[in-house]
């Protein structure tokens, strides 16, 4: 195996072993210089060198399990964003907005996450015009990946007096935040307003503006931070939100580039994708991607969705559209 040491030298998983290799490697050579210059201890030097190799062995497979776990954490981190945004639908499109979310929380309270509010836009009745959620937990961004999409709902609304079902959407997307992240963002395509955050976190929350708005003026996308204790940490938090987005962005433009090429039959990831229909009078929901349905809403969106995340993640498919 070869590794680079200087590089796994400042990675703080690796420095240890590589530090190991390093003095190892050194060891190897003076052995052998010491051999070519005295061939009196050829045996003592062989038992030497055949301990040098059995440590380099254990060190070297220390360090491919790191990397490889590390390879797969970047792929698949522990840490997302989750976004609920109302579609069509007027109010009824922000109470389903609303109720995804919730749906989500009780999932992660399910699998034993971390929930924690990053920002939330609601309107007179209590339904999120757009809402954003930090989840943490191991196989966070495994388990949610095939969430992102566009989410109808079909039922009749409370406000509803002649009984017809109503058709609304909410979208969601969920947003990898990972550790090393290699896009880079030029501070000069930044714009940041601040705010008061208003709602929980005490007076230094409520009377200073520690809220967040980051924007990028190339694309003009918007993110905001609003529930960290301080202004500092929201520009962090919006900053990493952020450059998930863009990083998100780029690769689903690269990914339609080669869309031809697709072998998933998942669906393609896109926010504006249709991925599943909520429908009420027949207690039916329906993932489009793999034509499977389920039934008992009430249960599913009180967060019993493992089965559905199952389902997906093998591919499994039915014969509902």
């Amino acid at each position: 195996m070869t590794f680079n040491l200087e590089e796994l030298k400042k990675n703080h998983n690796t420095s240890y072993q590589a530090s190991e290799l390093e003095r190892l490697e050194r060891e190897e050579r003076e052995v052998r210089e010491m051999l070519d210059s005295d061939d009196s201890l050829h045996e003592l030097a062989g038992k030497e060198l055949k301990y040098i190799q059995e440590q380099r062995e254990v060190i070297e497979k220390q360090l491919q399990d790191i990397l490889d776990k590390e390879k797969e954490e970047d792929e698949f981190p522990n840490e997302a964003v989750l976004e609920v945004r109302a579609g069509a639908g007027g109010d009824e499109a922000s109470l389903f907005a609303w109720e995804l979310a919730h749906m989500y929380e009780r999932y992660a309270e399910i699998m034993g996450w971390d929930w924690k509010v990053d920002y939330e836009s609601k309107n007179d009745i209590s339904g999120y015009k757009e809402a954003s959620f930090e989840i943490k937990g191991k196989d966070v961004y495994r388990k949610l990946r095939y969430e992102t999409g566009v989410h109808r709902v079909q039922r009749i609304p409370a406000t509803e007096k002649n009984g017809r079902v109503h058709t609304s959407t909410a979208s969601v997307a969920v947003l990898p935040i990972k550790k090393n992240v290699k896009f880079e963002i030029n501070p000069a395509d930044l714009e940041m307003e601040y705010s008061r955050s208003g709602g929980k976190g005490g007076q230094n929350v409520n009377k200073v503006e520690t809220a967040v708005r980051l924007i990028h003026k190339p694309t003009g996308i918007d993110v905001r931070s609003t529930n960290q204790r301080s202004q500092v940490a929201n520009r962090e938090r919006a900053l990493s939100i952020l450059t998930a987005k863009l990083a998100a962005m780029k690769e689903e433009e690269e990914a339609k580039k080669y869309a031809g090429e697709r072998k998933g039959q998942i669906g393609t990831g896109d926010r504006s994708e249709k991925i599943r229909t909520y429908n009420f009078p027949q207690d039916r929901m329906t993932d489009h991607r793999i034509k499977k349905s389920w039934h008992n809403l009430p249960k599913i969106m009180e967060g019993s969705i493992e089965d559905i995340i199952g389902a997906i993640e093998s591919g499994e498919t039915g014969d509902e559209e």
